[in-house]
């Protein structure tokens, strides 16, 4: 092993990138910590390189017929394996959040539309919340008027992150929405007047809770620490965003240009499950329809 050492040191050294090299070894020969700088930015392209060139290159040459394992740590080494691991499950939690919200909304409303508009357009805010924290943290334009420090990129957690609770949020405000228009719907059968029933029953509603969550996200963002700005202006955006253009705005305007075609559901999905979203009346059981009710207006 020391053989394989010295000659892993020889490459470090030929490498213009890496610095001196120091080596410390325990008394039993079997394990030694070998040091070395990276003459870059820990946190720059060039370090991240630089370990990666080290991982599949440098070590394997050095170590080749050698039994041993090593390992490379630090905090670039760390830095590499986080977006590393970012980008594989990536993909899984985006797959996993719309495959299961698709799911849910379509056994609660019975309908295969309503529940793709909902992701498709909970999607587009997520993706606008994206391009305004991009637009304002990292290139600059704005960040001096909300005090915010210009960063050279976003934190690498904070697109998971903010997608994961914007999705949370923005799937409550749109079952409070959907209920509402869904009960007015079974009740008159008139699509255009159960939207519009649907977004005045809630509208306040979703409004004070938004603006509630856009305070609280708001005070993340006049924290001094980059991290926490980017988070809290990213969520409050994202939130406003949302209850404001998408669920005041979009949401209303296309249930009604789509028409009864809103409340499509396949015959060979009946035997999903029916939910019951709202409470039943005393006596009504099993599949029994709930009784009329006196429906009054909204002042």
């Amino acid at each position: 092993m020391k053989s394989a050492v010295s000659k892993l040191q020889a490459e470090l050294s030929a490498d213009p990138v890496f610095g001196p090299s120091q080596v410390q070894a325990n008394q039993a020969g079997n394990l030694a910590l070998v040091s070395v700088p990276i003459n870059a930015d820990p946190s720059s392209p060039p370090a991240y390189d630089a370990i990666r060139h080290l991982r599949s290159d440098l070590i394997p040459q050095a170590f080749a017929g050698v039994d041993a394992h090593v390992l490379v740590g630090g905090q670039t080494a760390n830095a590499v394996d986080f977006f590393a691991l970012t980008a594989h499950y990536t993909p899984i939690v985006l797959g996993f959040v719309l495959g299961l919200s698709f799911l849910l909304l379509m056994v609660v409303f019975r309908s295969v539309v309503v529940p793709l508009l909902g992701v498709l357009l909970n999607l587009l805010s997520a993706g606008a919340a994206y391009g305004i924290l991009v637009f304002v943290n990292q290139h600059g334009h704005g960040a001096s008027l909300f005090g915010f420090q210009r960063v050279a990129t976003i934190e690498a957690w904070l697109p998971l992150f903010l997608f994961s609770v914007l999705f949370g949020l923005s799937m409550g405000y749109q079952a409070c929405l959907l209920s509402r228009i869904k009960e007015r719907y079974d009740q008159t059968g008139d699509n255009p007047g159960a939207v519009s029933w649907g977004l005045r029953s809630t509208g306040g509603i979703i409004t004070g809770a938004a603006l509630i969550m856009v305070a609280v996200f708001g005070g993340f963002a006049l924290g001094k620490l980059v991290f926490l700005q980017e988070m809290g202006f990213g969520l409050a955006i994202a939130v406003l965003i949302d209850a404001t253009l998408v669920r005041s705005i979009l949401v209303p305007s296309a249930m009604k240009l789509l028409g009864k075609r809103n409340w499509y559901f396949p015959r060979w999905l009946e035997w999903l499950p029916k939910v019951q979203v709202e409470a039943r009346h005393p006596g009504q059981t099993g599949d029994q329809p709930a009784p009329p009710r006196m429906l009054e207006p909204v002042p």
